[in-house]
């Protein structure tokens, strides 16, 4: 109980400047105290103002006043003094350098909680509580802490800026705005930043579908580098197998080669020694011969070597080893060549194939989406010719100028029954189907509430009946943009997105069909993006319009 007297005590002598014991305090016309120093100080500040306040009620005086010490106060913080009771501690923190500090508190200056756009001043908790428990002062703007309050007043007028100069771009007073500023485009600085809001709301939509549209094409190349990764692998191994079976093949020949020189050395070596060991035996028989021969020559008795002589066998034929005739040490060297022939051959192929594998290897590419055109110029060198086709076009649409131009009309046109006639919508497709890189431009009158709609769909669309299977934009067949007098937004599959960008009369259409890229641009003097997909087509693509009451669109002449 003692401890919250003390407390009480605290606040109520406390200066509400500088929030600590009342020193030498005094007390203004309205009632409230001050330390002398603390509310002198204050008013120097106003001194240019030529009018004072007080800090706590605002009620302001003209002349300054003559303060008066408060000696009741005075002798109370002195007695208090002598009981112990020292500076009210700080309940908050103070201000640091990068803090905004608060107005009204002089010496320890406190770190401020709110601004006020009103009075311009910043404080701390304390200082700021009039703010909330005034009645007058509730109304006032309160921000967070600001160290730029002054930039909010008119430098010529001395006034709050609460206005905002179109024409200009720059914050103003409302005196500026009925003198100098008096002719121009004005508003107020609340309904402006409303404008800029939904602009940045807009933008921001426009970033996050980037962010989306970006993050896809992210997980797009994701998967593409894991392709190419398990595409280039298997094409190692499987390389690597094929040439290990071309190895194979390779020595299992070079094997059946040997093998066949190996059985022809062994026997053509056969057929040598037989023939060797058959002279071998004619020359022991010649020898046996001849020895009988010498012994019969030998004998000295006449009658005996007459007896003996008949009975000499006579000589078998002779195998003369002049009647062999062996060929030129080469044997084998034949095959030495014959071999060294297929290697050539060999080396030839394995040139050819080699030259061929690296260019095929070259040539391989990653399959990337291609910078779209910057220039109208650049976008028209893709410039694609459409013209309509009367036999898909609703009854009640109008074709015209070489069927390139389509009026809703309000009469049935009574075209004959047709199976790619869409019967419930007012939607019309292209003769051209669109594949590769493609530019074309859409020319609009958008009459009526709804306006155009400008498509790009596969041929398979239904055409019959009312479901969100015939109509552009319901379903994943088409992409719609619509185009009506003031705005834009983009539909495919029942998802509607808004789309900001300035409205023109011509909206200009880019496909790279292979990339599966689909842009959409207003075209004026420069181009800017509408609205960009980007997908897998499937199938080729066709252009189209829905076209509503009181409207046109017409496919424009690019050539």
């Amino acid at each position: 109980m003692e401890q919250q007297e003390n407390h009480l005590a605290r606040q109520i002598l406390s200066c509400p400047i500088c929030v600590d014991l009342l020193k030498d305090p005094v007390t203004t016309v309205c009632g409230h105290s001050y330390c002398k120093s603390c509310i002198n100080t204050h008013w120097d500040k106003e001194e240019e103002r030529g009018s004072y306040s007080c800090p706590q009620c605002r009620q302001t005086f003209t002349p300054r006043p003559v303060l008066e010490k408060h000696t009741m106060l005075a002798a109370l913080v002195e007695e208090l003094k002598k009981t112990g009771l020292q500076a009210a501690p700080a309940d908050h923190c103070s201000a640091g350098p990068e803090d905004v500090a608060c107005d009204v508190c002089t010496g320890r200056k406190l770190k401020a909680l709110k601004s006020c756009l009103v009075c311009l001043d910043s404080y701390c908790e304390k200082h700021l509580q009039r703010h909330i428990q005034s009645a007058p002062l509730k109304k006032h703007k309160l921000v967070e802490p600001s160290e730029k309050l002054q930039e909010n007043i008119c430098s010529r007028h001395d006034e709050v800026m609460k206005m905002f100069c179109r024409t200009d771009q720059q914050c103003i007073c409302y005196l500026c705005s009925v003198e100098e500023h008096k002719d121009h485009d004005t508003v107020s600085a609340a309904a402006e930043r409303t404008e800029r809001q939904r602009e940045l709301g807009l933008r921001r939509q426009t970033i996050q579908q980037r962010v989306k549209d970006t993050r896809k094409d992210v997980k797009l190349l994701q998967q593409e580098e894991e392709a190419v990764n398990g595409s280039a692998d298997k094409a190692v191994k499987d390389s690597e197998k094929i040439f290990t079976e071309l190895i194979r093949l390779l020595e299992k020949r070079s094997s059946d080669v040997e093998q066949q020189i190996r059985s022809q050395q062994e026997t053509e070596v056969s057929r040598v020694r037989e023939l060797q060991e058959r002279l071998e035996q004619e020359i022991t028989e010649l020898k046996r011969k001849a020895h009988e021969l010498k012994q019969l020559s030998d004998t000295e008795d006449h009658n005996q070597f007459l007896h003996n002589y008949p009975s000499l066998s006579p000589l078998s034929e002779s195998t003369h080893s002049s009647s062999i005739r062996i060929r030129p040490l080469r044997n084998f060297e034949d095959v030495t060549t014959a071999v060294s022939q297929v290697r050539g051959r060999l080396q030839d192929i394995l040139s050819e194939t080699d030259t061929e594998i690296l260019q095929i290897v070259s040539q391989v590419d990653v399959l990337l989406r291609q910078p779209e055109p910057e220039t109208r110029a650049d976008f028209l060198k893709y410039s694609q010719e459409i013209t309509l086709d009367p036999n898909t076009a609703n009854k009640y649409l109008l074709l015209s100028e070489g069927n390139r131009k389509v009026t809703c009309m309000r009469e049935d046109q009574s075209y004959s029954n047709h199976p790619d006639r869409f019967t419930d919508n007012l939607q019309v497709l292209g003769r051209e189907s669109l594949t590769g890189r493609c530019y074309w431009e859409v020319e609009i009158w958008a009459g009526g509430v709804l306006g155009v709609g400008v498509a790009v769909t596969y041929k398979n669309i239904s055409r019959a009946g009312n479901s969100h299977e015939c109509i552009f934009g319901l379903n994943d067949k088409s992409w719609l943009l619509n185009c009506d007098r003031n705005s834009y937004s983009f539909d495919y599959n029942w998802a509607m997105t808004p789309v900001s960008g300035p409205v023109s009369s011509r909206v200009g259409v880019y496909l790279d069909h292979s990339a599966g890229v689909l842009s959409f641009y207003s075209v004026s003097d420069t181009m800017t993006l509408l609205h960009r997909v980007q997908t897998t087509f499937t199938q080729p693509l066709y252009a189209g319009v829905s076209v509503y009451p009181q409207s046109t669109a017409e496919f424009c002449k690019l050539k």
